[in-house]
């Protein structure tokens, strides 16, 4: 919305009447992207794999991307570990060779399982909760019976398996964490133990995603609570509402109206979408080729509404699904060479831009010589503190523009478009008024 006041002003003998103004003078818009670049790309890693921050994140370091790293926090010394919270477990395993599994009593026998000492039994509450999540329920309720009845017959053992969300090696400390945030990456939430949230009771839910919160805000601080990723990709409803009462962000899902989400396993492409916004998520397996990843990349380039959201786990032979360390450099520097029309930002930092353009709102007033700015938006500015792009348009006979937010003052080029000369220009989030003077 434009105001233009009729400005009156008497004084020495002299009045000077208001003339209609120049209706495109002081039309500011919120670019979609900062610095209105073309799209934005975001680096995750799933899992919290040492190799992620000895191979993979100094070469995102030394090109000066920012990374988002999911990670365990039950595996990070000092922090709450995995635990069962409920009856006693003997009760529940004797009443397993009663009662069969059904709907009433899944969720409790799957978040016990996992901690009943062994890494096949940690087997079986994935494959559980994979079942479950497939709508394989009558599948979900015998698996957990014949796991129960192993562990009745005490024939349930360690299988000298190491899971790639649990690898012994993984030594990193919070103390590193917290450096790396310091750093400009986002070290986030991916639970406490890596379990299957969508065959959790509500307790035990509740627990693998307040606890690693609770760590996270203690050892490295809030810029570390926004945003979360449940394991396994999952989307499954009963979670997706728990979590978001937890996290304001999920890169599993957020449904807003104005963004489209194409997860992983989606065979849809961004072109396919009308939406304003497009998250398009992708997972560089072992198996997909550079050519493949940097046609992502392409495809970025060529939208002006896509925000690609890469998802890593395994690094050089260590973790799920790894990828090389000669093709993270190879790709990582073709986005690096992209990056005059890509952000290249953590999934905190677009998601908060995103939100903060959408939630918004700009006045103008426009006057002789100066175009003052208002700014309104219902987001917590404490919280949300990406700084704007905004675009402004200015008078014809401008040959400079001196800008002040609060007691920052700067001075960006005039450029031109076809409705004529504007201004591109960074504020911070928390400015309320802006004022754009003739230079």
């Amino acid at each position: 919305m434009k105001i233009t006041p009729c400005l009156v002003s008497i004084g020495l003998g002299l009045l000077f009447s208001c003339t209609e103004k120049d209706p495109l003078i002081g039309q500011t818009e919120i670019t979609k992207w900062p610095d209105s670049k073309k799209g934005a790309i975001s680096v995750t890693y799933d899992d919290g794999i040492v190799n992620q921050f000895t191979i993979a994140k100094p070469i995102m370091d030394s090109l000066g991307l920012p990374a988002t790293f999911y990670i365990i926090t039950g595996k990070v010394e000092g922090s709450g570990k995995g635990k069962f919270i409920g009856r006693d477990p003997k009760e529940i395993i004797a009443e397993t060779a009663r009662i069969k599994t059904d709907s009433s009593n899944l969720f409790e026998r799957a978040s016990l399982i996992a901690f009943t000492g062994t890494t096949e039994a940690e087997d079986y509450h994935a494959r559980i909760g994979s079942l479950f999540e497939q709508g394989k329920k009558q599948e979900a309720y015998a698996l957990t019976d014949e796991g129960y009845a192993k562990i009745r017959a005490g024939k349930m053992k360690n299988t000298n398996d190491v899971v790639f969300h649990n690898n012994r090696e993984d030594t990193t400390t919070w103390e590193q964490y917290k450096s790396y945030a310091a750093q400009g990456h986002e070290i986030a939430s991916h639970t406490v133990t890596h379990p299957r949230l969508a065959v959790l009771d509500e307790v035990n839910m509740r627990y693998e995603l307040e606890q690693s919160k609770a760590d996270l805000l203690q050892f490295i601080g809030p810029e570390s609570i926004f945003s979360a990723e449940g394991p396994y990709g999952t989307e499954n409803e009963r979670v997706m509402e728990i979590a978001h009462q937890v996290y304001p962000a999920l890169r599993n899902r957020m449904p807003e109206e104005w963004l489209e989400e194409i997860n992983r396993g989606s065979k849809m492409t961004p072109g396919q979408s009308s939406k304003e916004y497009v998250q398009w998520q992708r997972g560089p397996l072992t198996r997909i080729d550079i050519t493949q990843m940097k046609a992502w990349v392409d495809t970025v380039l060529h939208h002006d509404n896509n925000w690609l959201v890469l998802v890593f786990h395994g690094i050089e032979n260590l973790g799920w699904e790894p990828k090389a360390r000669g093709e993270l450099v190879e790709y990582f520097s073709y986005m690096k060479t992209n990056e005059k029309d890509l952000w290249i930002a953590t999934f905190r930092d677009v998601t908060k831009y995103l939100r903060e353009r959408k939630a918004t709102q700009i006045q103008s007033t426009v006057k002789s010589g100066e175009i003052r700015l208002t700014l309104s938006s219902d987001l917590d500015p404490e919280e949300y503190t990406v700084p704007l792009t905004l675009k402004t348009y200015v008078p014809k006979d401008w040959k400079a523009v001196q800008i002040t937010q609060g007691s920052a003052q700067i001075s960006p080029q005039i450029q031109s478009d076809e409705k004529g000369n504007f201004v591109l220009y960074n504020i911070s989030a928390k400015s309320r008024e802006v004022q754009l003077k003739k230079g």
